[in-house]
């Protein structure tokens, strides 16, 4: 699958790509950003950040199954964003881990990687998609 394809131009302007695989310092990267941004944005603490570092490390070394992918946004080599689609029972799937650096907020990168995880499951066939998200976090509950 071409992820960056379908990139609106605003986000490719940006100097941001996608991709599928987890290069190494990947996660070290987004969990850090996560833990950092929500911390500033939110309040949240360590156990969020530790939360986050779960959810990313099941998905590398419990590969996900068929239908399960990942997101990964870069700029100049470092995460800017990801989300993950997670394979759930009865033909459902869970977004986890959606995110975009405040460094390039306000480009739509965040609603495209979930047109675009919405697209893909579409295609996948699958019956439900959901996203967790807690009170406060505005940015996701309003995409």
């Amino acid at each position: 699958m071409e992820l960056n394809a379908s990139l609106p131009e605003k986000i490719r302007h940006a100097g941001i790509t996608i991709g599928d695989k987890w290069e190494p310092g990947d996660l070290g990267l987004l969990i850090h950003l996560h833990g950092v941004q929500n911390f500033q944005d939110y309040g949240f603490n360590a156990i969020h950040e530790a939360y986050c570092a779960k959810i990313a490390a099941e998905f590398i070394l419990n590969p996900p199954k068929d239908r399960s992918f990942a997101w990964i946004a870069r700029k100049g080599g470092e995460v800017v964003g990801s989300v993950l689609v997670v394979e759930r029972p009865e033909n459902q799937a869970q977004l986890r881990l959606l995110f975009v650096s405040k460094a390039v907020r306000g480009i739509g990168l965040g609603r495209w990687l979930v047109e675009e995880a919405v697209r893909y499951l579409a295609s996948r066939g699958f019956g439900r998609i959901y996203l967790w998200t807690v009170a406060g976090l505005d940015r996701a509950i309003s995409i």
